[in-house]
């Protein structure tokens, strides 16, 4: 069972702890919506409904339409023993034959870690019961006509101000947030889960381009009149390749995706949240203009794929806590990468180890980020893609340092090396990004614009969950920023602005002595090769 109960309690112990002193030892009531089922438009098409993820953690209830009520007091029996009250939506027999109904309180009882379970009718009624029981309460609900969360019905709060009970909603997302924050063992066991289904597609994906470079797939023949089957399955377009990663992990009852996935071919790789997935594989020599590949051509016709990459940011829920995985893999050239593409993967699977091996609590997040900027301005002077000192009659403009602080290294890796990651794949953004970080416990900063993209600026803690997503890419715009850089060898470059992009994404678990990756899909280069050539 969910458990819900253990994570009230966190979170009102993080509540009291931004509350002022004299309302520390109050009673404090929270009401909390649960989601509604959205529709399309103005339709009565149902869309996807997944419950928000503040309700979810307090109750673990996934019943559309229900409401939360949980009282806690700081130093007595409710402080280890909160009450938890959820109101679940009664069973409407006209909608029966419409849709599945949701369980009766009886059976809900026996579902959810809460003190009781009654239909939302009774909700004003249990409202009052614990404002006369408690009348020096604070009233907290989260952010008050916001669009980020479930509308919560005026009708209720009004009851608590209609009593001169205060209502605020100024501490408690605060509070879930920070309780969030870090991850418990039942918490981390979901992500596990969520993980392994994904690391599993991930390589279904390779493991289907290298199918049809060995040539173990079979075009069906144009007499054929029936459509392909799973296992005769073609990735010759960004779709194709999504389709199959979402069957996959659907297959192990995975209902939702984290995010929508981020599947980039050829030089569209360059592109962060590229989330369009609706181009063709590049054939014949890549070009410049390469991102309006249509449809048409992905036709054989004798022609070649061209030597690309494949960047595959994808990731799926269960049970509301998520996954955030990014493969680059090999396309054209036998299933394996070319030589540029070869040395950019590399250098970045370089940024993600020497970052795994620095993790332990304590280090602050900002000095992860450094360091990965560090580790590529190194290694593209050892590429020539900048100029190194020695290759200067003046030296010290070009060394390792000088270059940093430049902030060139920006254009090529534009975003933060990893966010926290649990019931949102960028998760708790209020506790995990302070407005105000100056300093990396004495480290150089380096430049400003390292920090700008970043979603996670803090010291890591045991118990957190984290994504290490570093990457390098080469955007037209992003580019053209630095292309008169006196540190880069423009030359050089050219021959490496055809690889796109390359990101390497894994989420790992923050522990007492460092770290535990969670993601099982590998990413050493002859591996990923082996799977995308057809040979492993």
């Amino acid at each position: 069972m969910f458990p819900a109960t253990k994570h009230a309690i966190k979170t009102f112990a993080k509540l009291v702890e931004l509350l002022p002193s004299p309302e520390q030892s109050k009673t404090h009531i929270a009401l909390l919506a649960g989601g509604v089922t959205p529709f399309r438009n103005d339709t009565d098409r149902e869309m996807p409904f997944r419950q928000e993820s503040n309700f979810y953690y307090l109750s673990g209830c996934a019943v559309p339409g229900s409401f939360l009520l949980l009282t806690y007091q700081h130093g007595t029996s409710l402080a280890d023993h909160p009450s938890v009250q959820l109101f679940i939506p009664e069973i409407d027999l006209d909608t029966l034959m419409w849709s599945v109904p949701p369980p009766t309180a009886e059976e809900a009882a026996t579902l959810y870690d809460v003190t009781r379970v009654q239909y939302p009718s009774s909700l004003p009624e249990a409202i009052i019961e614990r404002l006369k029981a408690f009348p020096d309460a604070v009233f907290h609900i989260l952010p008050k006509a916001s669009p980020l969360f479930p509308t919560l019905p005026e009708e209720y709060v009004g009851l608590a101000a209609s009593r001169n009970i205060p209502v605020t909603d100024e501490h408690l997302l605060k509070a879930l947030h920070r309780a969030r924050l870090t991850k418990d063992e039942e918490e981390v066991a979901l992500i596990q889960k969520a993980n392994d289904i994904s690391s599993r597609a991930h390589e279904v994906v390779m493991r289907v381009l290298g199918q049809a470079v060995k040539g173990a797939l079979a075009k069906k023949k144009e007499s054929e009149h029936r459509p392909l089957l799973p296992g005769e399955w073609f990735i010759e377009k960004e779709a194709e390749a999504e389709a199959i990663f979402v069957a996959s992990c659907r297959r192990e009852d995975a209902v939702h995706q984290a995010y929508l996935p981020i599947v980039a071919a050829s030089n569209r790789a360059s592109t962060l949240h590229y989330c369009c997935n609706d181009k063709a594989f590049a054939w014949g020599p890549i070009g410049k203009h390469d991102h309006k590949n249509n449809q048409e051509l992905a036709q054989s016709n004798g022609r070649e794929l061209a030597p690309q990459v494949l960047l595959i940011d994808a990731g799926c829920e269960w049970n509301c806590y998520a996954s955030d995985i990014t493969r680059t893999m090999p396309v054209g050239n036998g299933g394996k990468f070319t030589t540029e593409a070869r040395a950019i993967y590399s250098l970045v699977l370089k940024m993600q180890k020497l970052s795994f091996e620095a993790l332990k609590p304590g280090l602050h997040w900002d000095a992860i980020q450094l360091l990965c900027h560090r580790t590529l301005v190194a290694g593209f002077q050892e590429l020539g893609i900048f100029k190194s000192p020695s290759s200067s009659n003046s030296g010290s403009w070009n060394s390792e340092e000088a270059i940093l602080a430049s902030g060139v290294s920006t254009a090529f890796f534009p975003h933060g090396v990893g966010h926290s990651l649990g019931m949102d794949v960028h998760d708790v953004p209020s506790a995990s990004d302070p407005t105000d970080n100056t300093t990396i416990q004495g480290l150089p900063l380096g430049h400003k614009s390292f920090y700008r993209a970043l979603r996670l600026r803090l010291p890591l803690e045991e118990g957190m969950v984290v994504t290490v997503e570093p990457g390098i890419y080469f955007h037209p715009h992003l580019l053209s920023s630095i292309r008169d850089s006196r540190h880069i060898d423009h030359d050089v470059l050219k021959r490496y602005e055809a690889v796109g992009g390359v990101r390497i994404e894994d989420v790992v678990l923050i522990t007492k002595d460092g770290y535990r990756n969670l993601t099982t899909v590998r990413s050493d280069v002859d591996w990923v090769e082996g799977l995308c050539s057809g040979a492993l």
